[in-house]
């Protein structure tokens, strides 16, 4: 497990955190992210009014203005209770569409040399940072059992699970940039230690407010260093290899 390559890796992102282009897909993200909330309470709202709850409850209380208020301001009471749980992942869904433009950030300023990189479309891209979200989202469910049944290993359950799949997507976002899907997948399996260290670190973020929705672009901004990391030491050994 290269740990020096993971802490190096990620005390260089850090410090390239209040790039111009970085500050971009967060302020990007963020925004996208509260017009979805915004869009999900309209339609919340609109299906309570088709559903007929306005009728029903005027049929038990009678005639009212104050029923049309209370169902706003009730809707938007939930809306507000589930964003504090829903602002973190959709925000990092949203952000991930983007995260190329992190990695291209990197790159410029860190591998100058190297030549352009091909960037997924914005379908590939969204297809895969939803597919990340649902498998996110679903593993932490299954994963509430552990938590609830062995509450000690709670923290530590969570920061192995979502650092191995942190470690899994943002891994790949970066290097099929380079090598193509099946070349990322085949680096992946080979680091598989390293990559899935770095993403625990990311994951420890993740419960601390505010930070956590930089960890999109910081994990993005670390792997970036990771997989050029690792790719120069392969090569290395490589050639010691072939030189013997």
């Amino acid at each position: 497990m290269a740990l020096g390559v993971i802490f190096s890796s990620f005390i260089k992102a850090v410090n390239q955190m209040l790039d111009l282009r970085f500050r971009k897909v967060f302020w990007r993200g963020i925004g996208l992210t509260l017009g979805l909330l915004f869009v999900a309470y309209l339609l919340f709202v609109g299906l309570l009014n088709w559903v007929g709850l306005p009728e029903l409850l005027a049929d038990w209380f009678g005639e009212s203005a104050w029923i049309g208020a209370s169902i706003g301001i009730g809707s938007l009471i939930m809306m507000m209770i589930a964003s504090v749980f829903l602002m973190v992942p959709v925000a990092s869904a949203i952000t991930s569409m983007f995260l190329d433009q992190v990695a291209d950030a990197v790159e410029d300023r860190h591998y100058p040399t190297l030549p352009a990189a091909k960037n997924p479309g914005i379908l590939e891209g969204v297809i895969d940072t939803f597919s990340f979200l649902g498998l996110m989202i679903i593993a932490n469910i299954l994963a509430l059992l552990i938590y609830f049944g062995l509450p000690p290993l709670a923290p530590f359950v969570f920061w192995g699970l979502n650092g191995f799949l942190l470690g899994r997507e943002y891994f790949t976002l970066v290097a099929m940039r380079r090598v193509g899907r099946k070349g990322a997948k085949a680096l992946r399996r080979e680091h598989f230690p390293t990559i899935w260290a770095a993403g625990v670190l990311m994951a420890m973020p993740l419960s601390i407010p505010v930070i956590n929705l930089l960890v999109p672009i910081l994990g993005a901004a670390t792997f970036t260093h990771v997989y050029h990391r690792l790719t120069a030491r392969s090569v290395a050994s490589q050639r010691f290899a072939d030189h013997l």
